[in-house]
């Protein structure tokens, strides 16, 4: 995912170019094309998720009308999950911290962020093959379980969000 930061750091408009050449705002420069550069990753984490919102939401519908109804609320249950971690994912703080702030967020810190937050990607597949489950177990008696499985790695989805602040404190 370090291609999301080259990609920020190479439509830098010529304004940036030269003013990151003055001491000390090369750094508020590269602060800020981090910022940049995670908020497009968070971006695109949110963005497979809500694919993943979409399969569960189209699962419930084939439940309905297969009069499965029985496992609809269970599903429902992984679907908020989901909905709730990629609200966050969207909203969440990217370190701001503006030029004369007396609190400055450094490089390490935002690099330290970024990587936590380029870890959010490996959550899809699992979130994923909990789904893949759920659709090979339709019919079976191995549902109940599979939908216990794709809530179980829903949550996971947010347990890891919720750790993301101590990142992001660690200092």
């Amino acid at each position: 995912m370090s291609d999301l930061f080259e990609k920020v750091t190479g439509d830098q408009d010529f304004f940036k170019k030269i003013a990151s050449k003055i001491p000390g705002f090369g750094g508020y420069i590269e602060r800020q094309n981090r910022r940049a550069a995670d908020k497009l990753l968070r971006e695109t984490v949110a963005d497979r998720f809500e694919e993943l919102y979409q399969r569960i939401s189209a699962i419930q519908a084939d439940f309905v009308s297969d009069g499965q109804i029985l496992y609809v609320d269970d599903l429902e249950k992984a679907a908020i999950k989901v909905r709730t971690f990629i609200d966050k994912i969207r909203t969440a703080s990217y370190g701001y911290s503006g030029f004369f702030d007396a609190a400055k967020v450094n490089e390490e810190e935002l690099a330290r962020v970024y990587e936590y937050d380029s870890g959010m990607l490996d959550l899809v597949d699992g979130v994923s093959n909990a789904i893949d489950n759920v659709e090979a177990s339709a019919g079976s008696d191995g549902l109940p379980a599979a939908i216990r499985n794709l809530v179980s790695s829903a949550n996971e989805c947010l347990l890891v969000f919720g750790r993301r602040d101590e990142v992001m404190k660690k200092g």
